[in-house]
């Protein structure tokens, strides 16, 4: 593999110095697809490793929290409210993440670091029951992982 390196090429976050500070909310969503089985054995809570949604909530959350330490140029932010909802269908879960801050710039990163860790936890938590006999995934997927709304002022 061949890496060019470009002398010179600076690499900076955005000047937000001159912005005004002023309440801002996103929320983002995203869904997981999995077996009707996997489905019933977390609304019955037999899920080996533990209760799913509330360890998806707490990694959205915790994640929101840590988005400027993970996505290089994203901004440290006060956030003021994070907020987790899950939507079970029978083939997977919505996840919907909200942020909101009173700030110079925005939360979209925020909710979508959000909604993506809590489907990643999702997909950890129950990873045993959607393996197949070869050990691969082939129902399992994240998909439709979006910025549904953004707020400022």
């Amino acid at each position: 593999m061949d890496f060019t390196h470009i002398e010179g090429e600076k690499v900076r976050m955005v000047d937000v110095s001159n912005k005004s500070e002023v309440p801002r909310r996103a929320v983002a969503e995203g869904f997981i697809r999995l077996k009707k089985e996997t489905i019933q054995a977390i609304k019955r809570k037999e899920v080996e490793k533990g209760n799913v949604l509330t360890t998806a909530n707490i990694a959205a959350i915790l994640a929101a929290k840590k988005t400027s330490e993970i996505i290089p140029m994203c901004h440290p932010l006060p956030l003021s409210s994070v907020s987790v909802d899950f939507e079970i269908s029978e083939d997977g879960i919505k996840v919907r993440c909200e942020v909101k801050t009173t700030s110079k710039t925005g939360v979209e990163m925020e909710a979508l670091t959000g909604v993506s860790v809590a489907l990643l936890t999702i997909w950890d938590m129950v990873k045993s029951l959607e393996k197949d006999e070869s050990g691969n995934y082939p129902y399992t997927c994240i998909e439709y992982v979006r910025v549904v709304e953004k707020l400022k002022g």
